[in-house]
């Protein structure tokens, strides 16, 4: 394989004339329902995967729901209107604050976040970071908390092992409440439900299981994030979305994917992941992308660990066999 930087780069029509050959099929004929659901966010990619399951099944059998709480961000509905306005595609808006406050999302959260720092209260905003440049070190991960207080002063301390746990518990309940709610609207309709992960989120578990995992149909989940702007480009997603940095719309304070996570942009992570997965010799990637053989070595190991570490999250339920 002669490897590029533009190997991992797709014919977007091609893809987007399969994809939607195989949503159609599996709603009609495997799942035999009268059609889709999908999850909106403002985001990348429930914007291409609307627009597909749009394209697939016929704007008037697809029903975009945005399920914004009080710590999402003002933006993305007047983003997802605006994409569904174009496309023609029908929504609904479902207010989740109340179903996370009768969770205790937030209380149980902010619990953990006082043992750390003492004055953190409701005025606060927070997050959890990966503050490390994995081109530059290849350490495990570990998890930071960031406050901000009202008059913006930062502080940031590492996460105790029971203190992260609590805060991602808590914070989950954002996902799953999400996939419930998905769930009741297409059971409603007899729809069924569209999934939005990419091969980025699914492979190295950036996603909460039975939360944004849960769907019936994952028309993204083989593509890397730099394919999906590949389509969302051909598909004519508005800019201001395709020019958003990713977030993950989970905690009070903005939080970009890449530091809560992936640790490195898109474009240079896809690329290194794809001559890794193509058995591409770590010198030849290094140097097709003008890096260091260390560095590449550094973002391979990471991946890796992520993959393993997560093996988890993709698992089926284990059934107990008796004999």
């Amino acid at each position: 394989m002669n490897f590029t930087k533009d190997s991992i780069l797709i014919n977007p029509e091609i893809e987007i004339e399969q994809i939607i050959e195989s949503i159609e099929y599996n709603v009609f004929h495997v799942l035999k329902k009268k059609g889709a659901i999908v999850g909106v966010s403002g985001g990348i990619d429930s914007s291409v995967v609307v627009s597909l399951a749009a394209r697939a099944l016929g704007n008037e059998k697809v029903l975009a729901l945005m399920l914004p709480e009080k710590e999402s961000s003002d933006e993305n509905i007047t983003l997802v209107e605006k994409l569904l306005k174009k496309i023609n595609v029908n929504y609904e808006i479902e207010e989740m604050t109340y179903v996370l406050t009768g969770f205790g999302c937030y209380r149980r959260r902010d619990e953990a976040v006082k043992r750390i720092f003492p004055e953190y209260d409701s005025t606060y905003k927070m997050k959890i970071i990966l503050p490390n440049n994995i081109l530059e070190k290849d350490k495990f991960n570990l998890f930071y908390v960031e406050i901000i207080s009202p008059e913006g002063e930062v502080k940031r301390a590492r996460l105790p092992l029971n203190e992260y746990l609590q805060i991602t518990a808590a914070s989950n309940f954002k996902q799953r409440s999400r996939m419930s709610m998905l769930y009741y609207h297409a059971e409603k309709r007899n729809y069924a439900v569209i999934g939005t992960p990419n091969k980025n989120e699914h492979d190295q578990g950036f996603f909460v299981k039975y939360g944004d995992s849960g769907s019936d149909i994952r028309p993204i989940k083989h593509l890397f994030k730099t394919q999906v702007y590949q389509i969302a480009e051909y598909l004519g997603i508005p800019d201001e979305i395709r020019k958003r940095t990713p977030t993950t719309d989970t905690y009070s304070a903005e939080q970009t994917q890449e530091e809560f996570f992936f640790r490195l942009p898109f474009d240079l992570l896809d690329r290194i992941w794809y001559g890794w997965e193509n058995n591409i010799p770590t010198e030849t990637i290094a140097e097709v992308l003008n890096l260091s053989r260390e560095q590449v070595e550094n973002v391979i190991n990471d991946i890796s660990r992520k993959i393993k570490t997560t093996e988890y999250l993709r698992k089926e339920p284990i059934d107990v066999v008796l004999t």
